[in-house]
């Protein structure tokens, strides 16, 4: 008696078979997969929030899709926020993503090489990180049913990010991790007027007030003990 046949399993929720293409994609993650992504930034570690943080962030990645020969052309907008520490009070700051995206899919043979990176063969259809470059084919003309929202977007055509796939199944999870890791700034702040914390004491001086005066400048040290004549 043969067994019973299963159906196989579904491309998963950032993933889209070419052959449905064109199609419109609206992906929605939450703060768990934002904490995944963000894990061991220094401005996330010093949170100190559990691995599966619900209040990490989350976001919205709604493209279109569509295909031109070989390359697959993305188009749409990323929205969201995140959440790390502040750079002056190390309490949570809140960044919000509102981005454009113009992406072009292309064979991996033709993801330009990063001239910092060792070199390295990638495996055959692995999702790698995005690089700037100018893609052979130009991208496509919105549909005439595409959302303001989407065709109003005008991207210089240096600027899109490509990525490689494997010819049949694009993978949409390495571009929503990249525009997570991106929009984590070097100095992120809760709020601009934020008066941090004390040097000395320690306490956030958002909260409550401390009576350390400021530490003397130490290039009047060495006037410290000079005697002036009366």
């Amino acid at each position: 008696m043969s067994s019973p046949r299963h159906a196989p399993a579904g491309p998963g929720p950032y993933r889209v078979l070419v052959r449905d293409l064109p199609t419109r994609k609206e992906i929605a993650v939450g703060g768990p997969f934002v904490a995944a992504v963000i894990a061991g930034l220094p401005m996330r570690e010093a949170l100190g929030r559990p691995a599966e943080d619900a209040d990490a962030g989350g976001g919205v990645l709604d493209v279109e899709l569509d295909a031109d020969g070989t390359h697959v052309f993305a188009r749409g907008t990323m929205r969201g926020h995140l959440v790390v520490a502040c750079g002056r009070c190390v309490g949570p700051a809140r960044i919000d993503i509102d981005e454009p995206v113009m992406v072009t899919f292309v064979p991996p043979h033709e993801v330009p090489a990063d001239p910092d990176a060792p070199p390295a063969e990638a495996p055959h259809g692995a999702a790698g990180k995005g690089r700037k470059a100018k893609p052979k084919a130009s991208a496509p003309e919105p549909a005439d049913d595409a959302s303001d929202d989407l065709s109003g977007t005008e991207i210089a055509a240096d600027d899109l990010d490509v990525f490689p796939y494997d010819g049949e199944i694009v993978d949409l999870e390495p571009l929503i991790r990249e525009h997570f890791v991106l929009a984590v700034p070097y100095a992120p702040l809760c709020r601009d007027d934020c008066k941090g914390l004390c040097p000395q004491c320690g306490v956030d001086r958002n909260v409550e007030a401390c009576a350390c005066e400021p530490p003397p400048d130490p290039r009047f040290a060495a006037l410290k003990g000079l005697k002036l004549p009366s």
